[in-house]
């Protein structure tokens, strides 16, 4: 389980810029599930996701993962169980590398002597099966530049990458806002499959209503760095009625 009490973080604290990004806020996500976050722009969802992979600390508050406080701990300490794929799909993988050495680095993520490590053909057919269950082809393109490739083939191949060490928790943050339509739907397939065959704990910020309305089992507004609405995803339990016509007002 992932809990998160009265986290709270303010920028530019005393300035006449101060922002408090997220004031507050408490959630419990249980293990496998698989929660939406959507709001305005400035609403606090990119800025909770920070907190919980550790790239900031909160003010105030704890996180907890699977009982143990992690808010002061560094993203690279949390990086064992947390993992996150980021709105550019450059960001997740080394583009001069190849697709195998892509791996390579995150499959050693956990050891102490990574450096150390080669590839071997037993982990060349590891990750050729993986690559496979994408249906895209790259199976026999190992060698191949990362940076060579399409954005939504990048996505795809770091969403992966990020269970080769068996995570816990993993973060899209607007996945697919860099991807043509197609591209996109293939790849929050991918993720669901992941997330599901994973027993994944998965928050996904998104700006897609289609997203937001169809994948996931939970979803939560953010308004103002709170939590505004939080509501079942499959049965729109909490909604009242014609309430879901309000998400639109904020695409």
């Amino acid at each position: 389980m992932l809990e998160l009490h009265h986290i709270c973080k303010t920028f530019d604290k005393g300035k006449a810029t101060e922002v408090m990004a997220v004031d507050g806020v408490t959630l419990q996500l249980e293990a496998g599930s698989y929660t939406v976050i959507v709001g305005a722009n400035g609403s606090g969802k990119s800025t909770l996701l920070n907190l919980i992979a550790g790239s900031i600390y909160p003010d105030s508050g704890k996180i907890l993962l699977k009982g143990e406080e992690i808010q002061r701990l560094p993203d690279y300490r949390r990086s064992p169980w947390v993992a996150r794929v980021f709105q550019n799909p450059l960001t997740g993988t080394a583009a001069s590398l190849s697709i195998l050495d892509n791996f390579r680095m995150a499959a050693l993520r956990k050891s102490p002597k990574w450096m150390k490590r080669g590839v071997d053909r037993r982990f060349k057919t590891t990750v050729a099966e993986k690559l496979t269950t994408l249906g895209m082809g790259l199976e026999d393109k190992l060698t191949q530049v990362m940076g060579t490739l399409s954005g939504g083939q990048r996505q795809a191949i770091t969403l992966l990458m990020t269970v080769m060490t068996g995570v816990d928790v993993l973060l899209l943050d607007e996945p697919t806002a860099a991807l043509d339509p197609r591209s996109a739907r293939e790849v929050m397939e991918i993720a669901d499959r992941i997330i599901r065959e994973n027993n994944l704990t998965a928050l996904l910020v998104t700006h897609n209503i289609n997203e937001a309305l169809h994948y996931g089992t939970r979803l939560i507004q953010m308004e103002n760095g709170k939590v505004v609405r939080d509501f079942d995803n499959q049965t729109k339990s909490g909604l009242q009625h014609g309430e879901v016509v309000t998400w639109f007002d904020y695409y």
